[in-house]
């Protein structure tokens, strides 16, 4: 306990701070000399395409284009340290399992793949021939294609991915649980109904470009530091930002760019958002609604006074369909409402919709504080609505912006990894590779771990991730892994899915983004896309970490050949000799991939077509559509408190620590929220502590509330004093994916609600209080 402290953080997000990291995090991997030239590297022009996050390059000519979110990344995989099948079978799998998921990421990469032998409960080295023969015994062995579930990370590449869909769809089913599953289907879902792409809009020009950005659910800071470079710029430039987020974010407060000779060298900073609203958690479909209603009001008033209008009735008229029912929604909206939903203000709500009104372009960005909310999807619409009513979209500075995560999570939906494929993408795939695709949809991620519990999912294969820190309802999931026949999972290191086994398990190790793939034509590359659908090569520069990996697509390739052999068409061992031959493939079936070889290979790469850019609008209605939505009454949380009667019920959002990325711990420190060396802990604020009878340092049971009437706890908490909305909490997944019920899902997305959890506190007497150095609402005045 004595390396545990809760002390807050008082400089900025970068900065000093950033640098130290990065050398320490070097340092502990055991490579500072190579991981430094390695990062100069990461996004270069001939280098890899960053495996940290989504978010585009400026250009990729810098000799600095990586953050402290990417080092991390980097350095994790291009560590000294090995799990070597020496270092791994000296221990039980079920020893394994009770250690925790740092230990577990700093074992290093594997070398060798491994089957899992029963009888020791340990893992032992396979050869690679004997390990595809045992899988393909196993997916031939099943009564229908069906039983199998193929699940892909979003860091695969576009070449890997093509080809592991291609294979399902030969082996006859369209079983493709991903990570948009559990991220931003909402985004997809909303957007294609009402701007006919399930894409963001804008590109990084249109950051230049922009008077405003507004910010939703999205702590840029921990999770895409290389964004904070373009609110830095658009900041200097007097741009307003606008941020929604129930947490104190530094990120979103100020930032020293550690590129700025003259910021680091006077410790200076500069300032990110101008305006800074503290909803309540779940509160931004009705900040969103409420905005919208109040640009109603404001147009009302300009029209009764002869003044411009406020909406762009132009672009309403020629570009939208359904604005009049769209229009009565929001004005049946009770304004006490809106304000008792959003946990804003009416002073608060009015500013940011002035603000809004007042800009010639807006941008509105997201992230997954917005997908992972019963309505979810309803939310992102209200926000292409709310782009709508000032035709902000199609236009310089202006746009819809969802941020994901996973460094090619979109590329991956591009290829085709997705449960409901469009019968046109079917019918070209079948067409250019002669075989009758499956039509049946597949599951999602949700319906594959139900499937699994059932009995109908019997072989669950996962391309990179980590299902079982991931997903929802950690013990439901971790009944439903092993329930199966078989699991086997393509990494490059050892995590928490590989102890949640099958009767009869895999690990197969995979070359990393960093590494040369050498394969029989010479050296390859691969291309990914990123958030704003620009898509370009990535090549690896570092020797693998054994001669025993294989790449991705050459995986996939030896599965396909051995699973299908006597019955595929396709050349599967010839397509991965020259990934270019992948990529003309990709062409044939997708023609926005028109020339493929010869665009990537252009100065970073090229864009993807995005139709809502040129004002076309791919809908069933050939217009960007308004979608009303009444602001729901009968919340999880009002039910929650029915079932609780007495008890104090709260709003729980799972976050990310500053020192991992998605379920990847790389330390137990979170700088910028002050906690050091831990990660069981609760946000909560001030006031709700002397409410319930607690204090900071307490330490906690957390269980949540659910209509099934099923007990999901998580124990042993410690509570910290933080800014946060009064009746939210907030605590680190995947400690608190326990918490999530598996049907708590997105309306029209499926997507878990690991944003809007209730729950309800329980003292733990028996351990005693965690000291904190000092208070929220203290280091604020001691800062000023």
């Amino acid at each position: 306990m004595s390396d545990q402290k809760i002390h807050f953080y008082k400089g900025p997000a970068g900065g000093w701070g950033a640098l130290k990291s990065v050398a320490q995090h070097l340092q502990a991997q055991g490579i500072a000399l190579k991981g430094a030239k390695t990062l100069l590297s990461a996004n270069q022009a001939d280098g890899f395409d960053c495996p940290g996050c989504a978010w585009p390059d400026r250009d990729h000519r810098s000799t600095f284009e990586f953050c402290e979110n990417g080092a991390k990344a980097v350095a994790a995989e291009a560590t000294a340290h090995r799990a070597t099948p020496e270092l791994l079978g000296a221990h039980t799998v079920s020893w394994l399992a009770e250690q925790s998921d740092f230990y577990l990421e700093n074992l290093g990469r594997i070398t060798h793949p491994l089957v899992y032998d029963a009888a020791s409960d340990r893992y032992q080295p396979i050869a690679w021939d004997q390990a595809f023969e045992l899988i393909a015994a196993q997916l031939n062995a099943l009564a229908t294609p069906d039983e199998a579930i193929f699940y892909t990370s979003g860091r695969a590449s576009n070449e890997a991915a093509f080809l592991y869909q291609l294979f399902v769809r030969e082996f006859g089913t369209n079983n493709f649980p991903d990570c948009s599953n559990m991220c931003h289907e909402p985004s997809g879902q909303g957007l294609k109904p009402t701007i006919g792409i399930g894409k963001g809009t804008v590109t990084l020009d249109d950051f230049e470009q922009a008077e405003a950005i507004f910010i939703f659910g999205q702590n840029p800071g921990t999770n895409h530091p290389r964004m904070l470079g373009e609110l830095r710029a658009a900041s200097k430039r007097g741009a307003r930002i606008v941020s929604f987020n129930p947490l104190r974010e530094r990120g979103l407060e100020r930032f020293a760019d550690p590129q700025d000779k003259l910021e680091m060298a006077t410790l200076g900073s500069t300032p990110i958002s101008t305006h800074y609203f503290q909803l309540r958690i779940g509160g931004d479909l009705a900040a969103v609604k409420a905005m919208a209603k109040r640009l109603l009001e404001l147009d009302d008033a300009a029209r009764a006074a002869g003044q411009p209008r406020v909406l762009d009735v132009d672009f309403i008229a020629e570009h939208t369909q359904g604005f009049a029912e769209y229009e009565a929604d929001l004005r049946a909206e009770r304004w006490e409402d809106l304000i008792e939903a959003s946990g804003l203000s009416r002073e608060q709500l009015f500013a940011a919709a002035d603000l809004y009104a007042q800009a010639k372009s807006s941008i509105l960005c997201w992230g997954m504080g917005i997908t992972q909310h019963q309505h979810s999807v309803a939310t992102i619409q209200q926000m292409a609505g709310l782009l709508m009513l000032r035709g902000n979209l199609g236009r310089p500075g202006a746009g819809a912006c969802p941020v994901r995560g996973h460094s090619n999570v979109q590329g991956d939906r591009t290829m085709g990894i997705y449960e409901k494929p469009p019968a046109a993408f079917l019918d070209k795939l079948g067409e250019v590779f002669g075989f009758e695709p499956p039509r049946k949809h597949g599951y999602g991620t949700v319906e594959a771990i139900q499937a699994m519990l059932d009995g109908q999912g019997k072989v669950f294969f996962a391309l990179g991730g980590n299902f079982a820190a991931a997903t929802p309802d950690t013990a439901a999931t971790w009944r439903a892994l092993r329930n199966c026949e078989l699991t086997v999972h393509v990494t490059t290191k050892f995590n928490r899915s590989h102890t949640i086994h099958g009767r009869q398990a895999l690990v197969l190790p995979c070359l990393g983004r960093t590494e040369i793939d050498l394969q029989a034509s010479g050296p390859q590359s691969i291309t990914v896309e990123d958030s704003m659908s620009m898509v370009h090569l990535s090549s690896g520069m570092n020797a693998p970490a054994s001669e025993h990996l294989l790449s991705e697509p050459m995986i996939v390739a030896r599965l396909a050949a051995a699973t299908l052999k006597g019955r595929s068409k396709t050349p599967w061992l010839w397509l991965v000799e020259d990934y270019a031959r992948i990529r003309d493939k990709i062409a044939a079936v997708l023609p926005d991939f028109h020339d493929f070889n010869e665009r990537v290979r252009q100065p970073g790469g090229f864009r993807l077509r995005n139709t809502p850019s040129e004002r076309i609008w791919t809908t069933p209605t050939g217009k960007a559509n308004f979608i009303p939505f009444k602001l729901p009454s009968d919340t999880p949380l009002r039910q929650a408190q029915r079932q609780a009667r007495d008890t104090v019920v709260f709003t729980l959002a799972t976050v990310r620590s500053h020192d991992q990325y998605n379920t990847t711990i790389y330390g137990m420190d979170d700088r910028y929220r002050g906690v050091w060396g831990h990660r069981r802990v609760v946000f909560i604020h001030r006031e709700d502590l002397k409410a319930i009878g607690m204090k900071a340092g307490d330490w906690v049971d957390i269980t949540s509330l659910w209509s099934d009437g099923q007990q999901r706890r998580a124990e042993k908490f410690v509570l910290i004093e933080y800014d946060i909305p009064r009746g939210c909490l907030a605590s680190y997944f995947p400690e608190t994916n326990a918490l999530v019920p598996l049907h708590s899902v997105a309306v029209g997305a499926g997507t878990p609600t690991s944003k809007s959890i209730p729950v309800v506190l329980s003292l733990r007497p028996q351990d005693p209080p965690l000291a904190q150095a000092r208070s929220v609402e203290d280091t604020a005045a001691h800062e000023a």
